[in-house]
């Protein structure tokens, strides 16, 4: 539990990021923790260390590092990114709704990683799931690079278009769709090994979390996209035949799911 305990710590003080500007709780905050307890990871298991759980670390190193330093390179040079955040989300909370926030960022990091950090604590080794959960995982994690590689090429072209082309064709919200591929193949990665109710608690409250952030964020951009290109036909045709998150899930919207936070 020590080293555990060393992870949250990790995750704390990363995503402390978020007082100077709120969203870098789930933004920066995120990313960068998530590539800290990686790092972290390793350093603590670094005399027990299989090559599977050595390659999901590092799988969440990459993840955290393009994840964070993409935002953090869209921040510096996108001027209209940074209105459209002002207007979306609020800076002026009180200091214990940010101390609430960032407790449980921190918490909701650590049990996302939980199964990569239960392989290493009881000593999985390299089997089936292991492997699985690495592909699944390396999946999601090219999938997100290249839908925000297609989202700003298709943007310097048309700036003002909502995006339908590449990936974006099967799923409006692709890099989403990575996201939950890379939760679910570390997910996968551990159900060999967990071996305690606490263990299984940690690792499925992590997953269900992440899902949960994920519907909440594509109904936020559903919310924002439907008042900057709801009155465009080709829109409307868009929205009615791509699934939302899950490409050939007929989800289409989530918009008046209101109990998903946007």
């Amino acid at each position: 539990m020590s080293k555990l305990l060393i992870i949250f710590i990790v995750a704390m003080i990363i995503s402390a990021l978020g007082f100077i500007k709120y969203v870098y709780f789930i933004s920066l905050g995120y990313g960068f923790s998530i590539a800290g307890i990686g790092v972290a990871m390793l350093i603590l298991f670094r005399s027990n260390l299989a090559i599977c759980p050595v390659i999901m670390c590092v799988l969440l190193i990459i993840y955290g590092l393009r994840l964070g330093g993409y935002l953090l390179i869209r921040e510096i040079k996108s001027a209209n990114y940074n209105k459209l955040l002002e207007k979306e989300v609020k800076n002026d909370v009180s200091m214990v709704v940010k101390l609430s926030i960032w407790v449980t960022c921190a918490i909701l990091y650590v049990c996302q990683c939980a199964p990569v950090f239960f392989r290493l604590s009881n000593g999985g080794d390299n089997d089936a799931f292991a492997i699985v959960g690495i592909v699944i995982m390396a999946v999601g994690i090219i999938l997100e690079m290249v839908a925000d590689y297609q989202k700003s090429a298709a943007k310097k072209i048309n700036s003002h278009m909502f995006v339908s082309t590449g990936v974006y064709k099967w799923v409006r919200c692709p890099n989403y769709f990575g996201e939950l591929l890379l939760w679910t193949g570390a997910f996968i990665s551990g159900l060999k090994v967990l071996s305690t109710p606490l263990q299984w608690i940690v690792a499925v409250l992590g997953y269900v979390g992440i899902v949960y952030v994920m519907f909440s964020g594509a109904r936020r951009l559903e919310l924002r996209q439907d008042r900057n290109y709801g009155n465009m036909e080709s829109y409307q045709e868009y929205v009615k035949t791509t699934p939302i998150i899950v490409p050939f899930l007929p989800i289409y919207s989530v918009k008046d799911h209101k109990w998903l936070v946007a």
